[in-house]
């Protein structure tokens, strides 16, 4: 009788069992590293301080740490202004740590006719994906808020829930203006009602900062922020950890007109292999995924101010070449093996400084993402995904 009770117990506190481990490992890496850490989060809240009081957000004198973002954003990050800095920390490190989880689970789950099983998929694009997170963590960034935000629009998509999709891709663009590159995808796939639904969040969340500000301040920090983006991008192309195509070509060519064209010629291109894609959407049952993902992966190439970890938006398309492994040619699996270990697997600490540095001042990473790029096109050309 009693094993009987214990085994019935243990059958049903199995299911908390990850979910403590997950929060013990949280709170260690969190007391013993990330503490100390979480810079870009200092960013946020010291501008969320100010939007309250109704002061400049955008100020030259923060150097390189300039709050970049939307003024909406400040707002949406007000909570945290509230708090003591510590406990500030500790909430956004907590809810970083949830969203990595959901934005991991949302990932597999979407996958359509998945080969792998969830957790065989979800492990291994944990182990492939690990350094961005960890990057992610300790800067204390929102780019796990923006995945979140852009898997939860491509699971509301798949289940036709096209206002929703609308409204959170809308969301994320306060998050990250990236976002807004899902519009024409959603206008197209999803109807103009879809992509309305964003655009109407879009002008609203540009609009709200007035209500703080004034008309005339909202537009003066709107027009700082522009300045502040533009003004910042051109010293940061040269930067070890920059991944975007601007700082490829600035990096072999060095900046100026002939790395801006390039620029521009290799950013349609990249766009041309979604339209590559989208053009045998008609020979899959559910094409949304691999398009989704492909958008994804390209967006921190196509930002000027790309950094490394935000190829953690790569995670669908990395799961997707992933659970189509099998089913690929030996060539492909080779090109396809090399860019994932060169992208995901090339770590600062092992690596050592000096090698890391000539890694990326080549921009290996960039060529490594591209080539997954192709790869995934490769997949809805054969009809794989």
């Amino acid at each position: 009788m009693t094993a009987t009770i214990l085994t019935r117990a243990m059958t049903r506190l199995r299911p908390l069992i990850v979910p403590l481990l997950l929060a013990v490992a949280a709170v260690l890496l969190y007391d013993k590293r990330v503490r100390h850490e979480m810079v870009d989060f200092g960013v946020y809240r010291q501008a969320a301080e100010r939007g309250l009081r109704a002061e400049p957000l955008y100020r030259v004198e923060d150097g390189h740490y300039q709050f970049k973002y939307l003024p909406a954003f400040a707002f949406a990050v007000a909570p945290t202004a509230l708090m003591t800095a510590e406990t500030a920390k500790m909430a956004w490190f907590a809810f970083s740590f949830c969203l990595l989880v959901i934005f991991m689970r949302w990932s597999v789950v979407a996958v359509p006719e998945r080969r792998l099983s969830s957790r065989a998929l979800l492990w291994i694009g944990v182990l492939l994906m690990a350094k961005f997170f960890a990057r992610e963590l300790l800067l204390g960034q929102s780019n796990l808020l923006l995945g979140s935000l852009l898997v939860g629009a491509l699971l509301a998509a798949q289940i036709d829930q096209p206002i929703v999709a609308g409204a959170l891709i809308g969301c994320a663009v306060f998050v990250k203006p990236y976002a807004l590159v899902f519009v024409p995808w959603l206008a197209i796939t999803r109807g103009v009602r879809a992509a309305s639904t964003s655009v109407a969040i879009v002008v609203i969340g540009l609009a709200a900062p007035a209500l703080v500000y004034g008309w005339g301040g909202n537009l003066d920090l709107l027009a700082n922020w522009y300045r502040t983006v533009t003004d910042s991008t051109a010293p940061n192309l040269v930067g070890a950890d920059n991944i975007s195509l601007a700082g490829m070509w600035a990096k072999w060519l060095g900046p100026g007109v002939t790395a801006t064209r390039l620029t521009a010629v290799s950013a349609a291109g990249a766009l041309g292999l979604v339209a590559l894609a989208w053009r045998r959407r008609t020979d899959m049952l559910e094409p949304d995924y691999l398009e989704f993902g492909l958008l994804m992966l390209l967006i921190p190439l196509l930002s000027p101010q790309g950094w490394d970890y935000v190829l953690l938006l790569a995670t669908p398309a990395v799961l997707c070449l992933v659970d189509r492994w099998r089913e690929m040619s030996a060539a492909w699996r080779i090109v396809t093996a090399t860019a994932l270990a060169l992208m995901c697997l090339t770590i600062f600490d092992i690596m050592g400084r000096t090698l890391y540095a000539q890694f990326m001042a080549l921009s290996i990473v960039t060529v490594s993402a591209l080539a997954l790029a192709v790869s995934l096109v490769h997949l809805r050309w054969r009809a794989l995904a």
